[in-house]
C-alpha cells in the first residue's frame, strides 16, 4: 500500500511541476517589473483557465497523498538497528584450561 501510494505521490509531484511550468505568468511583460500591471496583480482574476483548474486539482491530490503517507508511516512499528542486529545464537568462549600458553600451563 505504501509503495503504490509513494509511486502515485511522485507521479503527481512531477506532473504538478510540469503544469506549473507550462502556465504563463499574469504579469509576464516588461511593464510588470516596474509596477505597470498592478491592476491585474491585485484585481479580479476572472474565470480560471483549464491549466489553473488542473493545477488546483493536482495540488489537492498531492496534499492528500502527502498526508496519507505521513499517517501510514507513523503507524509502522519502528525497528532500530539494535533490534535488527540482535544476536540470536551465542557461542561459548574458547577456554584455555589445561593447555600451555607460551611454555606456561594455564590453570
Amino acid at each position: 500500500m505504501v509503495t503504490i501510494l509513494t509511486i502515485i505521490h511522485v507521479m503527481v509531484g512531477l506532473s504538478l511541476i510540469l503544469i506549473v511550468l507550462l502556465q504563463s505568468g499574469k504579469g509576464a511583460n516588461i511593464g510588470a517589473a516596474f509596477g505597470g500591471s498592478s491592476q491585474t496583480l491585485f484585481g479580479s482574476r476572472g474565470p480560471q483557465s483549464f491549466l489553473g483548474r488542473l493545477t488546483t486539482i493536482i495540488a489537492i491530490v498531492f496534499m492528500v497523498t502527502s498526508l496519507s503517507l505521513a499517517v501510514l508511516s507513523s503507524k509502522k512499528p519502528a525497528v532500530t538497528l539494535i533490534q535488527k542486529n540482535t544476536v540470536k545464537e551465542t557461542k561459548p568462549a574458547a577456554t584455555t584450561e589445561g593447555k600451555e600458553v607460551k611454555g606456561k600451563e594455564v590453570k
